[in-house]
């Protein structure tokens, strides 16, 4: 059930907005059927701080997304900042629809996308033509191992560790104590990389997998370069050190 604020702000008013969910959520409690119950007011009012109160499962973080680069890195880099905390089983922040495939964007791009949306344990709803879909976008909406990240039972919401220019560094914990690493690269050019275990508050972890291409990856000493495409993004699982 997503409830919409569109004509909503042609009767209530802002401060009226928790109340009038609340409403909604009880109507939902009553019938006593499980229903997932989607809120999309924008991210107004600070949601995130209230949503679970009045029964809310995923609430809206940002206005609309759109299928361009500016749009997508936008919301899930800049505008989820800090929101973490509020995340649980149950109940998620949710940065909009997946808008891979609508072919506003490269591979590279969406494979940026779909690994962002993965560290941000954001609700995965497919927003294409789900009948026509190019090798390629079938390929990055149904990676199992992505799919699995997201979907990981301790639902922790994952943060951004480390920042330098367009360069950045994402960590998500696991529930089995893996860490998913996603490393992005927003420039416009191909960049390379280095993670440092230490800026991301790890121990040298001994391997992992490249969760794109599935290589398995040996890790030694305290550094590892990685070569990121333009808007691209290299996706790590990897096993931390005891």
């Amino acid at each position: 059930m997503k409830y919409d604020w569109c004509g909503a702000r042609n009767i209530y008013t802002d401060e009226e907005m928790q109340a009038v969910y609340q409403k909604m959520g009880d109507a939902l409690r009553a019938t006593g059927r499980p229903i997932v119950y989607s809120l999309c007011q924008y991210g107004r009012q600070d949601v995130w701080k209230w949503g679970p109160d009045v029964g809310g499962n995923l609430w809206r973080t940002t206005g609309d997304i759109r299928d361009a680069w500016d749009s997508m890195s936008r919301i899930g880099f800049t505008q989820q900042i800090g929101l973490e905390k509020w995340a649980r089983p149950g109940h998620w922040n949710d940065p909009d629809m997946l808008e891979i495939g609508n072919g506003g964007m490269t591979d590279d791009e969406y494979r940026t996308h779909m690994s962002l949306w993965s560290v941000l344990a954001a609700p995965l709803l497919a927003g294409n033509d789900l009948a026509n879909m190019a090798p390629g976008v079938l390929s990055i909406l149904t990676n199992r191992d992505v799919i699995a990240i997201n979907q990981d039972a301790a639902g922790k919401q994952g943060a951004r560790a480390w920042q330098s220019g367009e360069q950045e560094i994402w960590v998500r914990e696991l529930a089995n104590g893996d860490r998913e690493v996603a490393v992005f690269n927003r420039g416009a050019a191909s960049a390379k990389v280095p993670v440092k275990w230490a800026d991301l508050g790890l121990k040298t972890p001994v391997s992992g997998k490249e969760l794109w291409t599935g290589r398995t990856i040996e890790f030694a000493g305290a550094e590892q370069q990685t070569e990121v495409p333009s808007h691209g993004v290299a996706l790590w699982r990897v096993r931390a050190a005891k």
